[in-house]
């Protein structure tokens, strides 16, 4: 009976869209040897590659999206957990309930922003437009430091380090900010994003935990 449970647990959350399967439920999105599951817009060619175990996101704007093993990875409630490090003055973002884009910001869903030092106010740990971090990152370039994201329903929560960043509940009225239409909760898939040229940041560890 328990091992019928574990098989039919893995197949639910391989059905999700993750690669690995973890007893708990866990399963991991990047391998940490290769690009495997993910595909990039080459809005910039190389600005994804993987360095001593992690994904690199360096050299100018481009996005990349977890597709899965069968190019189709949805997700709608779920947990992720991924360890991020900033080099000096990098901007980058982890995407969720987005889809494959071709060019430009993603428009689809919401921005986990990503920003140690980078000029723009907008700092780590906030859902980019909607409930910001402001000015004091909650984490230091060259260090990795742990993010937590869990989308529950219509709720949200951003965790750095263990400490809850940003705790957002979407209005049933929800309006998305001008310009925005596409800041709202669905169903989707996770981006990795390239800001700009002197942006540097790694992702590693990176995994999800489908939740009913």
């Amino acid at each position: 009976m328990k091992h019928t449970f574990l098989s039919l647990l893995a197949l639910a959350v391989l059905g999700a869209g993750t690669a690995v399967v973890a007893g708990d439920g866990w399963g991991s999105i990047f391998d940490g040897k290769t690009l495997n599951g993910w595909k990039s817009n080459d809005e910039v060619p190389g600005c994804f590659t993987v360095e001593n175990g992690a994904l690199k996101v360096s050299g100018g704007r481009a996005h990349i999206f977890y597709v899965g093993p069968d190019g189709y990875a949805k997700f709608k409630n779920f947990e992720c957990k991924a360890k991020v490090m900033t080099m000096a003055g990098a901007n980058s973002g982890i995407y969720i309930h987005t889809e494959f884009q071709g060019k430009g910001w993603p428009s689809k869903g919401y921005e986990c922003q990503v920003n140690t030092s980078h000029k723009d106010v907008k700092k780590t740990g906030g859902l980019y437009a909607i409930k910001d971090v402001l000015n004091d990152a909650p984490c230091k370039d060259n260090e990795w430091f742990d993010y937590y994201i869990k989308v529950e329903g219509k709720h949200i929560i951003l965790k750095i380090n263990g400490k809850v960043t940003t705790d957002f509940t979407e209005p049933d009225n929800w309006e998305p900010p001008k310009g925005m239409p596409g800041r709202r909760l669905s169903e989707g898939t996770f981006a990795l994003q390239g800001h700009d040229p002197k942006s540097t940041t790694y992702y590693k560890g990176i995994f999800v935990n489908p939740l009913p």
